[in-house]
């Protein structure tokens, strides 16, 4: 059996959650306080980190390494592209929304009101880039839900709670948004402290 050593407010844990619920798989969640690490996940990840995923003589890190690892071993449903070059096309998206979205995120969780502002503003320019995308497909690469979905479903569910707030020209994007969150394995995926996070 896998076992997930996640935080429960975490956002890249929250991915790796989503995919093993959409995957409908026997595994194991181990809730991790990660303002006060259990010593023995140091030593499983040296960056001291969450996620980290065990299974048998296996220990992953990195949300996106986890999840393709996930995918491969569970093929179905597929959530990376079978065609090469889409797979590709997926992966530099995935690349992005890191450099892009996911980068800010330590800055949004900081306190200091010029780092957080600095970094909302950055977050709603990005997101607001790639919202008319919606208004023309249903996901992000079509009409099928892809592992593009999952990484960027935990910052939209936490947009509100980050103080990020979307004009009107962002409305497909929150129509999708909300396609995503209404899915059985976002809502399973969530933990009590996630669930809160929205009103």
């Amino acid at each position: 059996m896998m076992t997930l050593y996640s935080g429960t407010t975490d956002p890249y844990s929250h991915r790796c959650r989503f995919v093993l619920f959409e995957k409908g798989m026997d595994f194991q969640v181990i809730d991790v306080d990660v303002n006060n690490m259990p010593e023995d996940l140091a030593v499983m990840n040296p960056y001291n980190k969450v996620p980290v995923l065990v299974e048998r003589d296996l220990i992953l890190y990195e949300a996106n390494i986890i999840n393709e690892y996930i995918d491969e071993r569970f093929p179905h449903p597929q959530l990376m592209p079978p065609d090469p070059v889409m797979r590709a096309r997926a992966r530099l998206f995935l690349h992005s929304f890191e450099n892009e979205l996911f980068c800010h995120i330590g800055a949004l969780e900081s306190g200091n009101v010029k780092i957080v502002e600095k970094a909302r503003a950055a977050v709603q320019s990005n997101l607001t880039q790639i919202a008319p995308i919606f208004a023309k497909q249903k996901f992000m690469l079509g009409d099928e839900f892809s592992m593009l979905d999952v990484a960027i479903a935990p910052l939209l569910w936490r947009l509100d709670h980050y103080g990020i707030h979307l004009d009107k020209e962002a409305t497909p994007l929150m129509k999708y948004a909300e396609r995503i969150f209404s899915r059985p394995g976002f809502i399973e995926a969530m933990t009590p402290a996630e669930k809160a996070m929205r009103k």
